[in-house]
C-alpha cells in the first residue's frame, strides 16, 4: 500500500470515528431533550390523549422503547426487526401501567442503543445489515433509527408543551430571548442540550 492508499484509508476511518462520536452525541442530546418534556408531565398528563387518533407520551415511550430493543440487539449480526416483536401492542397501555414502568421502559430502551453504538468500531460503519430483510450500511441504518427517534421526542414535547401550556418551560431559546441565545449558548451543544458524558451511560 503506497502513501496515498495509506492516507485514504486513514482519512476513512478518522471519517467513521468521527460519525459514531456524533451520533452518540446527537442520540444523547435527543434523550436529553425528551426527559426535558416527560418532566414536566404530571402522571395523568403522561397517559392523556388529545383526540381518539393521538397517542399519549406513555405510548409514544413505548413504541420507541420496542423499536430500540428490536432495532439495536444484536445489530451486527440479526435482522433489525426481531421476530419476537410484537409492534402493535406498543400502542397499548393499560389502566395498571404505572410512570415508573414507563420510564424502566425509556431507559433500557436507550440503554439498548448506547451500548449498541460504543461498541461499533470505524470498520463497522460500511458494513451490511439488514431491516425487515433490506440491506442497509451501518450507517445508514442508523440514520434510519436516528430519523425516527427524533420524530418521536419531537411528538413528546409537541404533546408535553401543549399539555402544560402556560406553566411549559421551554427547552430551547423562549420567545423574545433570541438575542440573549449567546449567554446561554453553553448549555448547548451544536445545536442540542449539553449532557455529562459521566453519566449518560444509558
Amino acid at each position: 500500500m503506497n502513501c496515498s492508499d495509506r492516507r485514504l484509508v486513514q482519512m476513512n476511518t478518522d471519517l467513521a470515528a468521527h460519525y459514531l462520536d456524533e451520533v452518540r452525541r446527537q442520540f444523547r442530546g435527543y434523550k436529553r431533550l425528551g426527559e426535558g418534556a416527560i418532566s414536566q408531565l404530571n402522571d395523568e398528563e403522561l397517559f392523556a390523549t388529545i383526540d381518539p387518533e393521538s397517542n399519549s407520551v406513555a405510548i409514544l415511550v413505548k413504541h420507541l422503547s420496542g423499536n430500540m430493543r428490536s432495532r439495536f440487539t444484536d445489530f451486527l449480526t440479526t435482522d433489525g426487526e426481531k421476530p419476537n416483536r410484537n409492534r402493535d401492542q406498543e400502542f397499548e397501555i393499560t389502566p395498571d401501567t404505572s410512570r415508573a414502568e414507563v420510564m424502566r421502559w425509556w431507559e433500557e430502551g436507550w440503554e439498548r442503543v448506547f451500548t449498541t453504538i460504543a461498541a461499533l468500531k470505524p470498520d463497522d460503519v460500511l458494513r451490511t445489515v439488514t431491516v425487515r430483510g433490506e440491506p442497509h450500511t451501518v450507517l445508514q441504518a442508523i440514520n434510519r433509527q436516528l430519523a425516527h427517534y427524533s420524530a418521536h421526542v419531537a411528538q413528546i414535547i409537541f404533546l408535553a408543551k401543549h399539555l402544560r401550556s402556560s406553566e411549559w418551560k421551554t427547552l430551547s431559546i423562549p420567545r423574545g430571548k433570541s438575542q440573549e441565545f449567546s449567554a446561554m449558548s453553553r448549555k448547548f451543544d451544536r445545536g442540542l442540550p449539553r449532557t455529562d458524558e459521566k453519566k449518560m451511560s444509558s
